[in-house]
């Protein structure tokens, strides 16, 4: 959402997302930065996003145009829940970042959230360091989540963006990996050919068969489709709780290997199970 658009941000306020991201970097051109901030810190505190978590995008470290953007946000009235980092290339990019929450946070209570996003080669390189410092303790963040940015990635290596996106197989999985080896959540590749709604299902889909957590959305539109695509089912939920009340029972009575609904069920399974439940309940929450 573009920070300097306040009509396009009052409409977010009646959006279904999980999250609502006012953005100071690439919705917002370089001589409307000022305008944004301004906006964003002004909106803030009068509107309220239901249940969408609020989210601030800074411009990037390298850019220059991230302590102007983290002052205006942190001055604010009321804060928002979560900031994202883009083009988040090394730890000590992500240092920096620390460093300055923690002098802006001093007089304040609360830990805010962090998102950072691997756009290029080389923030995927250093993923895991950045990964494993942001989980560390004694942080000014709670990091949450790592965002692919896959044009800004396909760039960075001389590639070409396709329909099926097979160029970016080893990318999306690599994120993933690093994301969920830190007990993070991987944010997939945005689909911005936002009217081809039938494409985006097929995507959104894959990208909850590779375990992203979630997806980028550039369109009211494309919304519902998302959140279906990384909601489990009905049946998958059912099958989920039916295959763990046998487990249970069979563990209550000392037999190991068992059968369920004709398959063979293993530990994989059952923690597999165990995490639908887990995600339809917080869903339903």
């Amino acid at each position: 959402m573009p920070g300097n658009d306040e009509k396009k941000i009052r409409k977010a306020t009646g959006l279904d997302a999980d999250c609502v991201v006012l953005d100071c970097e690439d919705a917002v051109a370089i001589n409307r930065k000022e305008e944004a901030r301004r906006t964003i810190s002004e909106l803030l505190a009068v509107l309220s996003f239901g249940r969408s978590e609020v989210c601030v995008r800074v411009n990037s470290v390298s850019s220059g145009l991230a302590e102007d953007d983290l002052n205006a946000v942190f001055n604010a009235k009321t804060l928002p829940q979560t900031i994202v980092v883009p083009k988040m290339d090394s730890v000590a990019e992500l240092k920096w970042v620390n460093d300055k929450i923690g002098r802006l946070m001093k007089e304040k209570k609360q830990k805010i959230g962090l998102i950072t996003q691997a756009e290029s080669a080389i923030s995927l390189l250093n993923l895991r360091e950045v990964c494993e410092y942001g989980t560390s303790e004694q942080r000014n963040f709670a990091l949450q989540a790592i965002i692919f940015g896959s044009d800004d990635f396909l760039v960075s290596i001389g590639g070409t963006r396709t329909k099926d996106a097979k160029e970016l197989l080893f990318a999306r999985q690599y994120v993933v990996v690093h994301a969920k080896a830190f007990g993070l959540q991987a944010i997939d590749l945005v689909d911005i050919d936002f009217k081809d709604l039938i494409g985006l299902k097929s995507q959104s889909e894959e990208g909850a068969r590779m375990g992203f957590t979630g997806k980028q959305i550039i369109h009211p539109g494309q919304i519902d489709i998302v959140n279906k695509a990384f909601s489990p089912p009905p049946e998958k939920i059912k099958w989920a709780k039916d295959l763990l009340s046998a487990f249970e029972e069979q563990e209550k009575q000392g037999k190991g290997a068992m059968s369920f609904q004709g398959d063979m069920i293993d530990m994989p399974l059952v923690l597999q199970a165990r995490a639908i439940v887990r995600l339809a309940d917080v869903l339903q929450s």
